[in-house]
């Protein structure tokens, strides 16, 4: 597949962009400044954005497009006296990959320094197992002497964020992307190109996208952003975990450059069985790239708009993502595109009728 510039370039903005989870500002600037005034766009207190198309009509079914804008980080906790900073985990990760990565830590002027995570060097460990570590262990060092020196000097305070640094990087021979923040940031990419795809369209449906603010503490953006929109259907975005270079080939559900995965089921919610067997006959009837799961772990925003106002049907395509919560992530711009095309695909079939049948 022929990649294109243009996407290229935002799939790795976006990416770059900082943006832990309740600090998810530098994300809305990259896709405000790429998508211009195509859409009426709100934002509310929580750094949820809202994207309508101009040619929503307010008298036909709506349908929410959803993706969060956050990724997983850190906040500072305190600074120790010898000026390195104690922090603690905005979303999950595995803490013994952490010593020696290099991180990003926003100051009090809103300038963003260097940091690396360290723990005590090998050559005075004493026994002591990165397995067994614990955030409270770790610190990051910005390089400052002391807590004066700290903040004084580097001007760090408490409660602010810290992301990792990694920076987007292309394999054009082989059409992947090397990066941080693909969940959810290449299905923030991949909402985007759909909505360009249908924005001048005549639909049966209206249309919004959302991106939704801090879904990895919770879902909490999302509880907002679908009560605020109130969809007749939702279809949620994520950069879900690949499971193809460790499992079984008979149980791999995830795997890179075969499209989108719809799950059946999480840990957080059973995805409306006859959205999504809608969803998956509709790719094989269109011959599109589409794998199917049952998670036995996991969540995303589709278990908040499931069972919210009224019960909203709601599905998740995961475009697949290698070593998800993690500094640095592997993905396939074919993914993007064809996940892009499948739910352009999903919401040209949708009508009033269709909807009321899940």
């Amino acid at each position: 597949m022929e990649m294109n510039e243009k996407k290229l370039k935002f799939i790795c903005d976006v990416s770059n962009a900082f943006g832990p989870s309740g600090f998810e500002d530098d994300v809305l600037k990259v896709v405000r400044d790429y998508v211009g005034d195509k859409y009426i766009i709100e934002e509310d207190c929580l750094r949820n954005l809202y994207l309508y198309r101009k040619k929503n009509t307010g008298n036909k079914p709506l349908v929410m497009l959803d993706a969060h804008s956050d990724e997983v980080g850190f906040m500072v906790h305190s600074i120790r006296p010898n000026g390195t900073l104690r922090v603690v985990n905005l979303g999950r990760w595995t803490n013994s990959t952490l010593p020696a990565s290099k991180v990003k830590v926003r100051n009090a002027l809103g300038k963003w320094i260097s940091g690396v995570f360290v723990n005590v060097p090998a050559h005075f460990r004493n026994g002591l197992e990165s397995s067994d570590l614990k955030i409270s262990d770790l610190s990051i060092d910005i390089g400052a002497t002391s807590y004066d020196d700290a903040v004084n000097n580097f001007h760090i305070r408490m409660g602010e964020p810290v992301a990792p640094a990694t920076v987007a990087d292309i394999d054009y021979e082989h059409n992947l992307i090397f990066g941080k923040a693909f969940d959810c940031r290449i299905g923030v990419a991949s909402l985007i190109e759909t909505l360009d795809r249908l924005n001048d369209l005549d639909l049966d449906v209206d249309v919004v996208g959302v991106l939704s603010s801090q879904e990895e503490v919770g879902e909490r953006g999302c509880k907002v952003s679908v009560n605020h929109v109130k969809p007749s259907v939702a279809l949620c975005y994520e950069g879900c975990p690949a499971d193809d270079t460790f499992t079984d080939s008979y149980a791999i559900q995830t795997a890179l450059k075969k499209g989108p995965m719809f799950r059946h089921m999480d840990t957080s919610v059973i995805c409306s069985p006859r959205l999504q067997r809608f969803v998956l006959d509709l790719a094989h009837k269109n011959n599109m790239p589409v794998q199917e799961s049952v998670r036995e772990g996991g969540g995303n925003d589709a278990a908040i708009t499931l069972t919210s106002c009224d019960g909203i049907p709601s599905v998740t395509a995961g475009v697949p993502v290698r070593y998800i919560h993690a500094m640095n992530c592997i993905c396939s711009y074919d993914d993007f595109e064809y996940t892009a095309s499948l739910m352009t695909e999903i919401v040209k079939s949708l009508n009033e009728d269709i909807i009321k049948s899940f």
